[in-house]
C-alpha cells in the first residue's frame, strides 16, 4: 500500500506585492524611520554620479500593457526651455539617467529637436530608454486636427527631429470634436502596423472620450491606448482618483501624472504676499501678477475668501513638511506616488539641483503612513466624491 504524503505549498505573493517590495529597494536600511529626513534641502547632500537607481524609484507597467517604466519621469519642457543653457539640460538629462529614470516625456518640437540631437551624441542603447512626445491639436495652428494626414505627418517629422527609428508612445493631445474617432483609431494603428510607433496614449481626453477611441479600437480591431497623461496634485484629484482608475480597471488605460512642481507652494517669510497654483480661484476679478514658478502674488487685502482658505491650507502643508524634514513640494511628489494609480510621474527641471532635490521626495515615501495621510486629507479637505447615479425616470 502506498502512502501519498500531501504537501503544503505556499501560495506566490502576487506581482502587485513584488511591485510594492521594488519601492524600497537599494535604500539599504539607510533610513532612519525614528527621526526627521532632510531632503533636498540639507546642502551636504551630494549629486548621484552612480548608476544605481535612486531609493524609492520603482518599475511599473504602464496601463495594462508590458512597456515598464520608472515610477518618475523625465517632462522635458522645462528643461530645453530659453533660460536653460546646454551644459545644464545635459547634465539634467545625465543625472535623471543616473538616478533610474527611463522615460523621457516630450512636448515641444524644439525638444524633439534637442533631445534627438543629445540621442545622438552619447549613443545610449536604445532599448535603455523610452521617448514620448505628442500630436498637437491647436486652433493656431496650419496644420490642425487629427485627420489621418495630420497624424502621419507629424509623426513621420517627429521621427526625423528626434533622429529615432521609432518613438516608445504617440499621444494625442486633446481629441478633435470635428474628426471622427474612427479615422483617429485607424490613423494610429496605422502608424503601429508601419513601425513609427510602440504604443499611443491621449492627453487631457475625458473618460467619454477615452471610452469611444477604446470602443472604436475593438469594433475595427485597432491598437487600443494604453495611457491617458492628467493634471493630478493636492489641488486636482477628481479625474484622476474618481474615473481613471475605473478606466484602468475595464480596458486597461493606465495614468501618466504631472502637476506636483505646477502648486507653487511657497513659504513665506514677510507674510505679505504668498504664492498660489494655478487655477486656485474661480473669480478673475482680483488683479494678479504671473510668477517664474507659475503662480501669482495676491495682495492679503485683496485675497477673496476662497483664496483665504487656500492660504490656510498652504500654511498647514508647509507646517506638515517641516515636521517631515522636506520641503513642501517634495511632500507634494511623494503624495502623488503614494496613490496607486499613478503609474508614472512626470517632473521637470531647470536645474541638476532642482531634479535632485524632487528625486529625494521618494525617500519620503515609506514615512507617509496611513495616520500622515490622514492628516493630509484633513487639511487639503477636497477628496473627490462621485455623484449620485440619476435615474432617466427621474428625468422625465
Amino acid at each position: 500500500m502506498v502512502i501519498v504524503k500531501r504537501v503544503k505549498r505556499r501560495c506566490r505573493a502576487p506581482i502587485a506585492s513584488l511591485d510594492c517590495m521594488e519601492e524600497f529597494s537599494g535604500t539599504g536600511g539607510q533610513l532612519d524611520f525614528g527621526r526627521s529626513i532632510s531632503l533636498g534641502s540639507n546642502a551636504a547632500l551630494p549629486l548621484r554620479h552612480g548608476s544605481t537607481p535612486t531609493p524609492g524609484l520603482r518599475y511599473k507597467n504602464l496601463g495594462k500593457s508590458g512597456l515598464r517604466v520608472s515610477n518618475v519621469g523625465l517632462g522635458t519642457w522645462p528643461v530645453f526651455s530659453p533660460g536653460v543653457s546646454e551644459e545644464q539640460y545635459e547634465a539634467i538629462l545625465k543625472l535623471a539617467v543616473e538616478s533610474g529614470i527611463n522615460l523621457f516625456d516630450i512636448s515641444e518640437a524644439h525638444s524633439e529637436t534637442e533631445l534627438g540631437k543629445i540621442l545622438a551624441k552619447w549613443g545610449w542603447k536604445r532599448s535603455s530608454f523610452i521617448v514620448t512626445t505628442k500630436i498637437y491639436w491647436s486652433l493656431k495652428s496650419e496644420e490642425r486636427g487629427l485627420s489621418r494626414k495630420h497624424i502621419i505627418e507629424s509623426v513621420k517629422a517627429s521621427l526625423q527631429r528626434l533622429q529615432l527609428n521609432y518613438i516608445d508612445i504617440v499621444i494625442i493631445y486633446k481629441a478633435d470634436p470635428m474628426c471622427p474617432m474612427e479615422e483617429v483609431v485607424r490613423a494610429m494603428n496605422y502608424v503601429i502596423q508601419q513601425g513609427w510607433a510602440m504604443y499611443w496614449g491621449t492627453a487631457r481626453w475625458s473618460q467619454v472620450e477615452i471610452m469611444e477611441a477604446y470602443t472604436n479600437c475593438r469594433q475595427f480591431n485597432c491598437v487600443t491606448p494604453i495611457v491617458e497623461q492628467a493634471e493630478y496634485h493636492m489641488f486636482c484629484r477628481e479625474k484622476a482618483e474618481l474615473y481613471l482608475p475605473e478606466m484602468y480597471n475595464k480596458i486597461g488605460v493606465g495614468l501618466m501624472a504631472w502637476g506636483p512642481l505646477s502648486m507653487a507652494l511657497s513659504d513665506t517669510q514677510n507674510g505679505d504676499k504668498i504664492l498660489f497654483p494655478k487655477g486656485s480661484f474661480k473669480t478673475k476679478s482680483h488683479s494678479y501678477s504671473w510668477t517664474e514658478e507659475d503662480g501669482f502674488a495676491l495682495n492679503k487685502e485683496r485675497v477673496p475668501e476662497e483664496g483665504r482658505r487656500h492660504c490656510d491650507k498652504l500654511r498647514d502643508l508647509a507646517s506638515l513638511a517641516e515636521k517631515l524634514g522636506c520641503s513642501p513640494t517634495q511632500l507634494s511628489i511623494a503624495w502623488s506616488l503614494k496613490h496607486e494609480s499613478v503609474q508614472c510621474l512626470l517632473l521637470g527641471a531647470t536645474t541638476p539641483e532642482q531634479l535632485h532635490s524632487s528625486l529625494q521626495a521618494l525617500q519620503l515615501l515609506p514615512r507617509l503612513s496611513t495616520s500622515v495621510m490622514l492628516e493630509l486629507e484633513r487639511i487639503l479637505d477636497n477628496r473627490p466624491i462621485r455623484p449620485p447615479p440619476i435615474s432617466t425616470l427621474e428625468l422625465r
